[in-house]
């Protein structure tokens, strides 16, 4: 017979981790001494404890583990393999996203730090992108957390994937009568996120080339910048065919410098 603590030296675990087992039912001490209360382990419980150490190792869920251990079984073993292969390619398929969203935010957030970019009209080259916008009439000086909020609620979105996402547009109507004060949208840009729609709803930004212009500000600093966007829109030929974008790649969820920010104002060059 082994006491908990040879118990946990033999088996490189945490004494804490066996007297929780105890506790859930699934690896008790073959004897527990009535009047010290020592538990007491047999060479015969070896083996059991092994088992739940290696599926444990394979992050199955402890309540899956007790299951199995109560009816083991070369078929059950098999099938809880073949749950815990599944559950792990999709975690995998979670990491690789996630990675992917890693990897797309450092890229944007170091470039949005080029100060020399700043005040330079641009012409990019940008994908496909799809965004999920809530129609609403918002003034330059408004705060649009509420309006974040009610965007994330119609698409059932979590409020994490916001972050460097949202943008504001402004109609092509009043991009036309060079009316910078008033949106007409707030949209989130999406990549991989399910969501539904309800009060939002689903644009495609076409692939192709946008003229831009950065600037140190937010949406309130914007007019003077959608003024020279128009203007060489106007020198180069190019017609105003959609609706203005406008993101914010650096705000208060990353720095509270407000010398810091930058803002992105994003026209379609046709």
């Amino acid at each position: 017979m082994f006491l908990i603590g040879e118990i946990a030296r033999l088996f490189q675990i945490d004494i804490r981790t066996l007297r929780y087992y105890d506790e859930i039912g699934l690896f008790k001490p073959a004897h527990v001494d009535e009047h010290s209360g020592y538990r007491y382990y047999s060479i015969e419980q070896f083996e059991q404890l092994n088992t739940i150490l290696y599926l444990k190792a394979l992050a199955i869920p402890l309540k899956l583990v007790k299951q199995f251990l109560e009816n083991r079984d070369v078929d059950r073993m098999l099938h809880l393999l073949e749950e815990q292969q599944r559950e792990t390619e999709k975690r995998i398929n979670d990491f690789k996203q996630i990675q992917k969203k890693i990897t797309s935010r450092i890229a944007q957030i170091a470039d949005a730090t080029k100060g020399r970019e700043l005040g330079k009209i641009r012409e990019v080259e940008l994908p496909e992108r799809t965004i999920v916008r809530l129609k609403q009439n918002i003034h330059k000086t408004d705060n649009i957390e509420m309006s974040i909020r009610l965007l994330e609620n119609s698409t059932n979105m979590k409020a994490t994937i916001f972050l460097g996402k949202v943008g504001l547009s402004i109609s092509l109507d009043n991009l036309r009568h060079r009316t910078f004060d008033q949106y007409d949208s707030l949209f989130v840009i999406v990549e991989n996120e399910s969501y539904r729609m309800t009060e939002a709803t689903e644009k495609i930004l076409p692939q192709g080339t946008y003229a831009t212009i950065r600037f140190t500000g937010t949406h309130a600093d914007a007019a003077p910048y959608y003024e020279r966007l128009l203007d060489y829109m106007e020198e180069k030929g190019y017609s105003i065919t959609d609706d203005a974008i406008e993101i914010t790649l650096i705000d208060y969820g990353l720095t509270n410098d407000r010398s810091k920010f930058v803002t992105e104002i994003q026209l379609l060059a046709k």
